[in-house]
C-alpha cells in the first residue's frame, strides 16, 4: 500500500491537479458553498474514527449537517462503537488488492455523487490515496492537511481548505482545526487561526444497562469457569498492536511476567488476554507461559462493538499502543498504554488513561513526516520499560479493594 501511494500517488494527484485546474478555468468561482453533507475519510487506522469523534460532533453540531464515513472494510467495525454516522453512511473500500481497490474506488465515485457529496475531510497524514478520493469525490468542499514550504510529502493540489499540520498539539486537536476550517467565514491561508482547548476533545461516555453488564459477565464466566462477579476482578492484557507498525508491541515475555506480577499480587484478581479472533493462537501461547488457573485466553470472545461494555465491568488493562487503547477512552476503566515509536503527546488516548513511555533520544521515530515509517529493527524503546515499572503503575488499583468486585 505504501509503494503504491508512493509511486502511482504523486503521478496520479500531479495528473488530476491538471485536471481539476482544467475544470475550473470553465466554472464560475462561486467561493465557499455551504457543508450539509460531510464525508470523512479515515482509511487504515481504527483509533483515529475515536479520536476523530469531537471534530465530528463539531460539525454535525456548529453546522447541522450529515455525517458520512469511508473506511478500510477490516476497519468499519470502529465506527460502531461510538455511532456518531448512521450505518447507512458508511462506504468501505477492500484492500485485498490492487483490482478489488480499484473496484472500490469506482464504486466510491458513485456513492459521493449519489449521496450529493458537497464537503470531504481528509483525516489521514498526507495520504496520496485520500487526497485522490478528495478530488474524484465531486465535493466542492475539500478539506484536509497540506504540506506548504514542507520538503517532499507531495499530494497535488487537490484541496479548497489546506490546513496546517501542526506537529506538537493532539491529533485530536488537529482534527478539530480540520473542522474549524469549514467554520471560518472568510478564507485563511493557512488554515486554521483557531485555538481548540482541550475541552474540545473530550470523549462521550457509554452507558449500559444492569442487563447488558449482566450478560457480559455471563460471557465472562464461559471463558473463565471459575469467575464469580461478586468475587473476582478482572484485569485485562491487550498484548498485540496493528501489523501496520509491529514495532510498537512490548515483548511477549514481559506480558507473561507482567501477568505473573499482577496474579500473586492480588488473590481475588483474574487476568484475561484479549485481542482479535486472529490473535487467539498467540494469546494461547501465553496463558500457558502464565501457567496459572487465574488466567484465561479471551482473544475472540467479544466482539469489537463489544468490547466497551467488556471494559466497563474490568478494573483496568494494559495495552500496547493500538485500537484497544481509544476504545477504552469512551469508558471509565483506567488503561495503561505503552508507547515506542509513537508519542502520547500527539497520540494518547482521551480517556482515563496512563501513558508508559520511555522517551529515548530517537522517540519518536514515526510521523507525518515519513508517512509513519521507520527503519528501525530493534525497539528499544519498548525494551527499555521494564516490567516492575509498568506493575508498580497498576499496583495501586490491585491494592485498592472496593465494594465488590463490578466496577459496572
Amino acid at each position: 500500500m505504501r509503494r503504491i501511494d508512493r509511486w502511482a500517488g504523486i503521478p496520479l494527484t500531479f495528473i488530476l491537479t491538471q485536471v481539476l485546474w482544467v475544470i475550473r478555468l470553465f466554472r464560475s468561482n462561486q467561493g465557499q458553498q455551504p457543508a450539509t453533507r460531510v464525508l470523512c475519510l479515515e482509511l487504515s487506522e481504527m483509533g483515529s474514527t475515536i479520536l476523530a469523534d469531537p471534530a465530528m460532533r463539531k460539525l454535525r453540531r456548529e453546522l447541522g449537517c450529515e455525517l458520512y464515513f469511508a473506511i478500510f472494510a477490516s476497519n468499519r467495525g470502529s465506527l460502531d462503537l461510538l455511532q456518531t454516522v448512521p450505518c447507512a453512511n458508511i462506504f468501505t473500500l477492500r484492500a485485498d488488492s490492487v483490482r478489488v481497490l480499484a473496484i472500490d474506488t469506482l464504486k466510491f465515485l458513485i456513492w459521493t455523487r449519489k449521496n450529493r457529496i458537497d464537503t470531504v475531510l481528509d483525516l489521514e497524514l498526507f495520504s496520496r490515496f485520500t487526497a485522490l478520493l478528495c478530488g474524484i469525490s465531486g465535493a466542492k468542499n475539500r478539506v484536509g492537511f497540506y504540506r506548504f514550504h514542507n520538503e517532499g510529502l507531495y499530494r497535488g493540489e487537490l484541496l479548497t481548505h489546506r490546513v496546517c499540520y501542526n506537529p506538537h498539539i493532539h491529533i485530536a486537536k488537529n482534527f478539530v482545526a480540520l473542522a474549524n476550517a469549514l467554520l471560518e467565514k472568510e478564507p485563511q491561508l493557512p488554515y486554521s487561526k483557531t485555538y481548540v482547548s482541550d475541552e474540545e476533545i473530550v470523549l462521550p461516555k457509554l452507558q449500559f444497562s444492569e442487563q447488558e453488564r449482566a450478560g457480559m459477565h455471563r460471557l465472562v464466566a464461559a471463558r473463565a469457569s471459575m469467575y464469580k462477579r461478586e468475587l473476582h476482578r478482572l484485569v485485562l492484557i491487550n498484548p498485540n498492536a496493528s501489523e501496520l507498525l509491529p514495532q510498537r508491541r512490548w515483548m511477549p515475555e514481559r506480558y507473561v511476567a507482567l501477568a505473573d506480577k499482577i496474579l500473586a499480587a492480588a488473590e481475588d484478581v483474574l487476568v484475561l488476554i484479549t485481542g482479535a479472533p486472529a490473535e487467539h493462537a498467540e494469546a494461547e501461547q501465553m496463558r500457558l507461559q502464565v501457567g496459572s488457573e487465574r488466567c484465561f485466553n479471551f482473544a475472540g470472545a467479544t466482539s469489537l462493538r463489544e468490547l466497551p461494555l467488556l471494559y466497563s465491568i474490568a478494573l483496568c488493562m494494559v495495552t500496547n499502543d493500538s485500537g484497544p487503547g481509544h476504545f477504552s477512552s469512551i469508558t471509565d476503566m483506567p488503561t495503561f498504554v505503552l508507547f515506542g515509536p509513537e508519542t502520547p503527546a500527539l497520540y494518547g488516548s482521551l480517556g482515563n488513561s496512563t501513558p508508559i513511555y520511555a522517551g529515548l533520544a530517537c522517540s519518536p521515530c514515526v510521523s507525518a513526516a515519513n508517512h509513519r515509517k521507520t527503519s528501525c529493527m530493534d525497539n528499544a524503546c519498548l525494551k527499555a520499560i521494564a516490567v516492575d515499572q509498568v506493575f508498580a503503575a497498576v499496583e495501586p488499583l490491585l491494592l485498592t479493594k472496593t465494594a465488590g468486585a463490578d466496577r459496572g
